[in-house]
């Protein structure tokens, strides 16, 4: 197969969700002496980006993009089986820490947040709900994140949000985090009160925004 051929393939097996495919296309690709980053690049991660698209549409759901990423994976596991750690974290759009903030015990939003960050390639921390803001920052230290995103589904558990932000401040390492926040009370008014750098309304919509800050800050 040429290579364009194999990145073709390799986004088809995304689109199509078939890890089968995405494993014999990801050997193809190394026994054709391909770039394995090129073809994360230009084929798995362009397969994502469909997949994204037609989630934002509503004509695919949580299930497909959970199928979706684990041909990813299943991809790039084979791809970058030979590659430095700093060669793997390369590939990786950016690391980010999901929780849903102390006091608070619903996650469905925050996973549907989740299966869309790993969708296009984000290293996720999920530390599940409820969780200490002490413990959001600890381990936002200890992996080295670039994006704290925390969920609030009440109004009384809205001020943990702001209780992060402050901590991070008080332990003089607020610059070194994207802090993103949402939930159904929460609002972008909120968000700017607060001092974080971003709200997002939706799954999709904090996948754009992570992408674009990242991009800023790098920049």
């Amino acid at each position: 197969m040429t290579k364009e051929e194999i990145y073709e393939q390799l986004k088809t097996a995304v689109t199509e969700m078939d890890s089968d495919m995405a494993e014999e296309a990801a050997n193809a690709a190394l026994e054709t002496g391909l770039d394995p980053l090129e073809c994360i690049s230009e084929g798995l991660s362009a397969g994502m980006q469909v997949m994204s698209d037609l989630f934002d549409e509503g004509e695919a759901f949580v299930p497909e993009l959970l199928m979706a990423a684990e041909a990813f994976e299943s991809a790039t596991g084979i791809l970058t089986g030979s590659l430095s750690d700093e060669e793997k974290a390369s590939v990786k759009e950016g690391k980010v820490i999901l929780h849903t903030v102390e006091g608070d015990i619903h996650d469905i939003g925050k996973n549907i947040v989740k299966t869309l960050f790993v969708a296009n390639n984000f290293e996720v921390f999920d530390l599940g709900r409820d969780v200490p803001v002490e413990e959001v920052i600890k381990q936002a230290e200890k992996n080295s994140v670039d994006i704290i995103a925390g969920a609030a589904l009440m109004t009384t558990t809205m001020p943990s949000q702001r209780d992060e932000i402050k901590l991070l401040k008080e332990d003089g390492i607020r610059d070194k985090y994207i802090c993103m926040y949402g939930g159904a009370p929460v609002s972008a008014e909120w968000c700017e009160s607060i001092g974080a750098d971003a709200y997002a309304d939706t799954a999709t919509e904090a996948v754009v925004i992570a992408k674009k800050l990242l991009a800023e800050k790098s920049a």
